[in-house]
């Protein structure tokens, strides 16, 4: 598994999104993760699941050291005090004394950027998150954050995947050095339906949306945390790493419509 160095932290390049895994099936759908190979798991306490994935973690026998964990406070909890409780309550129900990187999940209108990032830059002076990053975050609020702020952003989490243009936010991240890990890689199911991704596929013995997720993971500083939650998929999506895409395969994917955007709720920022 590939990673991605990023403000001290190593981040392997394929993750396990669980948005919308709950209880049981969540702790399931991760330890079984965890058992193929992944070592990077992505979580929030919007999702309602750190105790499951703090269950399945606990469970698997992986070394601390090895897994990298992803978890975000939400965006109604951005003043320093919330966030902090926030916090507590999410290294709590992971069971972890540590995380490896706390993402603020959206922005909020009337939110205080400098206090924002003096809280998330104290914690993890203090060890309690290796790294801190946002999610969902346009060029301009990023701008005030990485050249205003100069906070050590380690990612921009944002939905990516073949049928959205992230051209201007992708040449932005690469230019401040910061990854971008895409969330809806296979744009809520819609690339492993996609005629012209099957296309591809069949070519080299692949699935379209394996081929939607090699397209995402061969871009440089671009991570993805697909949700798997039975094990024949999760092992798919592992297996869409060995998949090689020539030039016609991205000339043709570049011919897909680009204006698709799965998720985006009343409180998104601008995305232009």
């Amino acid at each position: 598994m590939e990673h991605l160095q990023t403000q001290g932290i190593s981040l392997p390049r394929l993750g396990l999104g669980t948005y919308r895994m709950q209880g049981d099936a969540c702790r399931a759908a991760v330890e079984s993760a965890l058992g193929l190979g992944y070592r990077h798991i992505d979580t929030a306490e919007m999702y309602g699941n750190e105790e499951a994935v703090g269950a399945a973690i606990a469970a698997s026998g992986v070394a601390r050291k090895d897994l990298h964990v992803t978890t975000k406070v939400w965006n109604e909890n951005l003043a320093p005090e919330a966030i902090r409780r926030a916090f507590d309550a999410s290294l709590k129900k992971l069971g972890l004394d540590q995380v490896d990187l706390y993402l603020v999940h959206w922005p909020a209108k009337n939110m205080n950027l400098p206090a924002i990032f003096e809280t998330l830059m104290k914690l993890q002076q203090e060890g309690r998150t290796r790294a801190i990053g946002v999610a969902n975050f346009n060029i301009a609020l990023l701008k005030t954050v990485v050249e205003d702020i100069k906070a050590p952003i380690a990612c921009n989490q944002v939905e990516y995947h073949v049928m959205l243009d992230q051209t201007p936010l992708r040449k932005y991240l690469a230019a401040k050095s910061i990854p971008l890990v895409a969330y809806c890689p296979l744009a809520q199911g819609r690339a492993a339906s996609d005629e012209a991704l099957a296309a591809i596929g069949a070519k080299h013995n692949a699935s379209a949306a394996q081929v939607a997720l090699k397209w995402l993971l061969d871009q440089d500083g671009t991570a993805a945390i697909p949700k798997a939650s039975r094990p024949e998929s999760q092992q798919a999506n592992l297996d869409a790493l060995k998949v090689k895409l020539d030039d016609a395969d991205r000339k043709a994917i570049a011919g897909l419509p680009k204006g698709k955007r799965c998720v985006n709720p009343g409180f998104a920022p601008a995305w232009d």
